[in-house]
């Protein structure tokens, strides 16, 4: 049985092609529920949302076409959150084209805590992935729940940066939640929906396809308190997912970089269009009027801080250059850096160096 017993409901005016959520508004606003929608002759309900769509709602559809969708449904967790549940996004319901209905793969509850964006290249830098990582797990271990969108690059390192503070990640994609795209990240997405969540506008079964993914970045910015852009070149679709930011009324972070990357060109831009810079995770919180957590006592130093602080007493050293001679995975540096920086026991420099302070 689905979680909810009006699903099939929900589903059968999701399959009416048209009918979205301003539709869908007027319907409730003038019926007790949606089985009695699904259930009104089109004379009924025509005067609401015109001919054409009350003869699609008053038709109803193959039984049989809604049953994947029932099936996937029957998973704890797997949800599906429509436009008047309290657990609708309240950051979502103001925009113009908010959907009707939303599936949630893993914990709904993330949807209702504040979020930050981050976004950018999929042919992201070794920098760019280690600044996103680190920015990502700051913002979480503050309390910002990290939202991307599960492509490769940026986004995925921004997911395993959320997922390794306080405020875990979510994602929102561009296909139906049975699959997932690109399939490189299927790993990283069952961490997601374990620890974290899912997010799909799109109906069960719905293959990737490039229209998707403009509409996707619209409520990646739209669930947010701000967007950070990391690394983006000019053509880059993380520009359309701030330029959404900002016509939406949040907030937009860029990170700087080298004049002759191209990269950083979109970075770039955007803060010459007002965009602000950002160059360290502190500047976002304060923007935001948060603040970073109070730095551990000393007692709890991290698990490693001991080789990490060793081996940063020659001299700064680069991420790349710590993780080598430590024997570490960047994801894994990333973390015990951010925990050592949060004690204040190391420093990152100009240039991703990293110093030891005492």
């Amino acid at each position: 049985m689905p979680q909810r017993p009006d699903a099939f409901f929900w589903l059968t005016l999701e399959a009416v092609p048209g009918l979205g959520r301003d539709g869908v508004r007027r319907l409730l606003d003038a019926f007790p529920g949606v089985e009695s929608i699904c259930q009104a002759s089109a004379a009924q309900l025509a005067p609401l949302v015109g001919d054409p769509l009350a003869r699609g709602i008053a038709a109803g559809v193959d039984a049989a076409l809604l049953q994947p969708g029932l099936d996937w449904l029957a998973a704890p967790e797997n949800h599906l959150i429509t436009w008047g549940d309290p657990a609708y996004p309240a950051q979502l319901r103001d925009l113009p084209d908010a959907p009707a209905w939303l599936y949630v793969k893993g914990d709904p509850d993330w949807l209702a805590r504040p979020m930050l964006a981050i976004v950018g290249s999929r042919n992201a830098t070794p920098q760019g992935l280690r600044d996103a990582r680190a920015f990502a797990a700051s913002l979480s271990q503050a309390g910002l729940t990290i939202v991307s969108g599960l492509a490769l690059g940026i986004d995925a390192a921004a997911h395993e940066g959320g997922l390794a503070g306080l405020a875990s990640s979510v994602a929102v994609v561009g296909t139906g939640l049975d699959r997932v795209y690109p399939a490189r990240n299927r790993e990283l997405a069952h961490r997601l929906a374990a620890g974290g969540a899912i997010v799909s506008e799109f109906p069960i079964g719905t293959a990737p396809k490039r229209g998707h993914f403009p509409r996707r970045n619209r409520l990646i910015s739209g669930l947010s308190l701000g967007v950070l852009v990391v690394e983006a070149a000019l053509q880059s679709g993380s520009l359309i997912t701030a330029r959404l930011a900002g016509e939406q009324g949040r907030d937009v972070f860029a990170i700087p970089g080298s004049i002759h990357s191209s990269l950083s060109k979109g970075c770039h831009r955007l803060i010459k269009q007002g965009a602000k810079l950002v160059e360290s995770a502190n500047d976002i919180l304060e923007e935001l009027g948060r603040e970073l957590p109070p730095s551990a006592p000393a007692t709890a130093a991290p698990e490693g801080a001991d080789d990490l602080l060793e081996t940063l007493s020659g001299g700064p050293l680069a991420p790349d250059q710590l993780a080598g001679r430590l024997g570490l995975t960047v994801e894994t540096l990333s973390v015990r850096l951010l925990a050592a920086e949060m004690n204040g026991q190391v420093a990152r420099m100009p240039g991703g160096l990293y110093q030891r302070l005492y």
